[in-house]
């Protein structure tokens, strides 16, 4: 995986080393100051227990910022203190962390795509400095950068840029993909691309059991092409019909979902197939790869552990729209009184906390979640959560306890 700034453009251009010594200290004094927590850094080095009074607190062993997700800054950073006097632009968000991106638009970094779009694809000039995310991004969207001859940063996790290759493998073999994962997520799509393959290929997203139930019932018996079309409107390619595109499937997923979620949806397609077809046939008619990312596994292990021991509820911080986020919230909920919030602002008071509704898919306000007396509290985070995050939560939550930050940080 480069580390370099990629010449794109319809013309030749040098390529330019961002990760050089003097470049990249910078960056590091720059990103420790914005996302560094020297609090957390010690309850690590404590075995990840703090206790304070009456009120003791457990992280999670592992969670936080990935290696890919610093990668993905680090040259943003990067691209920002090389090219002072270019105009920079980055394709959606960087991660999915509104303070994060926050921190990369201060930087004069311009959105292209989403919510938060700042300038059009069309506004861009050979000159231009074009940042890929962490997720990628679809084929569509970087044929358009490469002929305005923009120079590309391409910050694509390594994991991501796996799962690409498998399903282009599918492809070249007429093998339809079966992503497991959210068809809207940058990333999904980012995949769904390369599943076309040469053109040839085929794709079809599915997010739930319940969606993957659906399939292998189609898979065993057929149906209404029609209502199986309409079902999963926006999650499958141009072209695809269930009728000739479901004969060879392959499985590949987002990087970022529960794998034992994953490794359910590979289990129902594969009976499907050798119901369908016997175990001989099935075995050249279903394809599957471990594509699950290696952090995001880590940090769900980690609240797995977590959660064996007796505590009185879970804190999950991060960006409501992080997928591994999500998932490590779901976890917690099927345990214990699970609060996931977007940082420690939420934490209103110690009778109300606002926080995301997965389900509702909107912030609610919760009431008496902070009990008194003796409690322990559980935190932990997902891949794109920085530390001082993590840090401000710790603070806040003690603050509740009536224990005041000077307190906390000579216990730590």
């Amino acid at each position: 995986m480069s580390t370099n700034l990629i010449s794109s453009g319809t013309t030749a251009r040098e390529k330019v080393n961002l990760r050089t010594p003097d470049v990249m200290a910078a960056v590091q004094e720059q990103v420790e100051q914005h996302y560094r927590s020297d609090i957390v850094d010690k309850v690590r080095r404590a075995g990840g227990i703090i206790e304070v009074g009456d009120t003791i607190v457990r992280l999670a062993k592992q969670f936080g910022f990935c290696y890919g997700v610093e990668r993905a800054i680090d040259l943003a950073y990067a691209a920002r203190k090389v090219f002072k006097e270019r105009r920079l632009f980055i394709v959606g968000e960087i991660i999915h962390n509104p303070e994060v991106n926050h921190q990369i638009a201060s930087l004069g970094i311009k959105n292209l795509t989403g919510r938060n779009k700042q300038a059009e694809i069309s506004d861009l000039q050979p000159d231009d400095i074009v940042i890929v995310p962490a997720f990628g991004t679809e084929l569509s969207m970087l044929q358009q950068i490469k002929e305005r001859g923009c120079q590309i940063v391409d910050t694509t996790c390594g994991d991501v840029m796996s799962v690409w290759k498998r399903v282009r493998k599918y492809a070249s073999e007429a093998v339809t993909s079966i992503i497991h994962g959210k068809a809207e997520h940058e990333e999904t799509k980012a995949t769904s691309s390369r599943a076309l393959g040469d053109g040839k290929g085929h794709y079809l997203v599915v997010l739930t059991l319940a969606d993957t139930d659906y399939v292998c019932n189609y898979i065993r018996h057929g149906g209404d092409k029609q209502a199986f079309l309409e079902k999963f409107r926006g999650g499958y390619s141009p072209g695809f019909d269930p009728d000739i595109h479901l004969r060879t499937v392959g499985v590949a997923n987002q990087t970022t979902m529960l794998r034992g979620e994953t490794e359910e949806v590979q289990r129902r397609i594969r009976q499907a197939i050798v119901d369908r077809d016997g175990a001989d046939a099935a075995a050249q008619n279903f394809r599957f790869f471990d594509t699950i990312c290696g952090a995001t596994q880590e940090r769900q292990d980690a609240l797995r552990e977590l959660l064996d021991v007796k505590m009185d509820l879970l804190l999950v911080v991060g960006g409501y729209n992080s997928s591994n986020t999500s998932h490590l919230a779901e976890m917690g909920e099927e345990k214990l009184p699970t609060y996931f919030v977007l940082n420690a602002s939420r934490l209103l008071s110690h009778n109300e906390i606002k926080h995301y509704n997965l389900p509702e898919k909107r912030e609610v306000v919760s009431h008496f979640w902070l009990p008194p007396g003796p409690v322990v509290v559980g935190i932990t985070a997902g891949a794109s959560c920085p530390n001082n995050l993590i840090e401000e939560t710790l603070i806040r939550l003690f603050e509740l306890r009536g224990i005041p930050r000077q307190q906390l940080e000579l216990a730590a």
